[in-house]
């Protein structure tokens, strides 16, 4: 089955009542699966310009996985119970994979796809419909959640969490591109593009609503329309304030969380992340 007969199946199941027998939805779904799992459908991608699109009928696909698995008790040889969706088992991985799962405690679905060299570092958790590209590090505590795109050579460190977007299916989700570093404790999330070789320092937090204020080239980066939050090439993001300016709360002194840029990457910064290497 190609990928345009499989999104026309997939988009056929979606825009009318199931039937009864699930055989061939259950069909159509693994071949989804297996697409997601070696890395050939993604929920999103770019296009010849460059621009990242999302892929609508993958995330349909992905919903209707939800929709027609079954609840079932999952045996996991440790004294906990787990009761998921029987179309959303964990993945398993091979020495063939090339992946690095160290033991304590971590999850990835099915329906992920999981680079070369990609090392996941106990207890962390990987949704369905993800992409995590090659050389990239996981580390301990961090989430990357359903349909995020993450590129190559990435670390994204401790309780660092990258939100999933599934619904709505035509929703961008977050994209992280090729090494950036996404520093302990950061959420970026709603659809946010950060850009290839970004920093994002601890405690970074980005939404659709975020203003983030770039000091060096004396800009201000937000949602428009139907335009992500993006954060330039090589930027630094650290955790800052604004004031307000108006009212009680200027009154008051009370200023409001911003991501403040106040650098991009130089020979210092390319010191500090090629220290993470040491990791691998």
């Amino acid at each position: 089955m190609t990928h345009s007969s499989l999104r026309a199946e997939v988009e056929a199941l979606a825009s009318g009542p199931l039937p009864e027998d699930l055989t061939r939805p259950r069909a159509v779904f693994e071949r989804l699966k297996e697409g997601l799992n070696n890395g050939s459908i993604r929920a999103a991608e770019r296009d010849p310009t460059g621009l990242w699109r999302v892929n609508a009928w993958v995330k349909t696909g992905i919903l209707l996985g939800f929709k027609i698995g079954a609840a079932r008790v999952i045996e996991s040889g440790v004294p906990f119970s787990f009761v998921d969706k029987d179309t959303y088992p964990t993945r398993r991985f091979g020495l063939d994979d090339r992946v690095r799962v160290v033991p304590g405690g971590s999850t990835v679905r099915d329906g992920v796809y999981l680079g070369p060299n990609v090392i996941c570092m106990p207890p962390m958790f990987v949704n369905a419909g993800a992409y995590v590209d090659e050389g990239t590090m996981i580390d301990s505590h961090a989430l990357v959640g359903s349909c995020a795109q993450i590129g190559k050579r990435v670390h994204l460190s401790a309780a660092a969490q990258i939100g999933g977007v599934l619904e709505p299916a035509g929703a961008l989700p977050v994209i992280i591109e090729d090494e950036v570093l996404v520093g302990g404790n950061c959420g970026v999330y709603e659809g946010t593009i950060v850009r290839a070789g970004a920093v994002l320092a601890p405690g970074t937090i980005l939404t659709g609503g975020t203003v983030v204020f770039d000091l060096i080239r004396n800009a201000t980066y937000r949602r428009e329309a139907d335009r992500p939050l993006e954060i330039p090439a090589g930027a630094v993001v650290v955790p800052g304030t604004r004031p307000i300016r108006l009212g009680v709360g200027a009154e008051r002194g009370i200023s409001l969380y911003a991501p403040i840029i106040v650098k991009y990457r130089d020979e210092s910064t390319e010191t500090a992340v090629r220290l993470e290497d040491l990791l691998r």
